[in-house]
C-alpha cells in the first residue's frame, strides 16, 4: 500500500484579501508560516520518504517545513503548479465579479467548462497533476509521500482519485494547510482524510483558515 498525503500551502496575504493568485508567486504571510510549521509537526511521525511541491514559493515554503522533519529536500514538480487564472490573476474577488460577471457565474455553476482568458481550465490542471501522481506512485511503491500544492490543483486531484469529474469541483473544500490522505492499493484509491485542519485548532493559525 502506498500512502499519499495531499497538502495545501499556508496562507498568503492574497488569500486573506481574496485576490486571485494562480501562477503569481505570492509568499506565505506570518500566519501562513505558522500554519506550515503546524502541518509539518502534524506529519513528523508519518515516516515520509519524499516531499514534492509546486514551484511557487507559497507551496515550496510549506513543503520545506514538512521535509525538514524527515531530513529530506522538497522536490519541485512543475505539474503541481497552480491553475493559470490568466486575466484574473492579481484581481480581487470583487473586481472579478464586476469585470467578468458572466464568466464568474459560469465559474460558480459550471467550473469544468471554464477556460480563463489567457489562462487554462480544470481539465488541463487535472491532466498534468495526475501525471505527477502516477509518477510518484511508480517511484514510491509501498511508501508514504507528501505532495504540496494549491486549492484548485488539490480539488481536481481529489475529484480524480475519488472517480468524480471536474463538475464536482465545488463539492471539495480545501482550507489553507488542509491535510488529505489517500491509500493506493490494488489499483484503487481510498480516502482516509479530507480537508483536515485539526492541527490549526487553538492556535493563531486557526484564525487564518480560509478556502480561497
Amino acid at each position: 500500500m502506498t500512502t499519499l498525503f495531499l497538502v495545501r500551502h499556508g496562507r498568503t496575504g492574497w488569500n486573506k484579501e481574496q485576490i486571485f493568485r494562480g501562477t503569481k508567486d505570492v509568499p506565505l504571510d506570518a500566519v501562513g508560516k505558522e500554519e506550515a510549521l503546524l502541518v509539518a509537526e502534524r506529519l513528523k511521525g508519518e515516516g515520509l520518504r519524499a516531499v514534492y511541491s509546486s514551484p511557487l514559493s507559497r507551496a515550496k515554503e510549506t513543503a520545506e517545513a514538512i521535509a525538514r522533519f524527515h531530513s529530506l529536500e522538497a522536490q519541485v514538480m512543475a505539474g503541481l503548479n497552480d491553475l493559470n487564472f490568466g486575466e484574473w490573476e492579481g484581481l480581487s474577488l470583487l473586481a472579478v465579479k464586476k469585470q467578468y460577471p458572466d464568466l464568474y457565474q459560469q465559474w460558480l455553476q459550471e467550473p469544468h467548462r471554464v477556460i480563463f482568458p489567457a489562462g487554462e481550465g480544470l481539465d488541463a490542471v487535472r491532466s498534468r497533476a495526475m501525471k505527477v501522481v502516477e509518477e510518484i506512485i511508480e517511484r514510491h511503491p509501498q511508501e508514504t509521500v507528501a505532495l504540496v500544492s494549491h486549492r484548485v490543483v488539490l480539488k481536481v486531484l481529489i475529484c480524480a482519485l475519488l472517480g468524480l469529474d471536474n463538475s464536482h469541483f465545488w463539492n471539495i473544500g480545501q482550507d489553507t494547510t488542509a491535510l488529505n490522505c489517500f491509500h493506493y492499493k490494488d489499483g484503487r484509491w481510498v480516502v482516509a482524510l479530507l480537508n483536515d485542519t485539526c492541527h490549526l485548532k487553538g492556535v493563531g493559525g486557526e484564525k487564518g483558515k480560509v478556502d480561497f
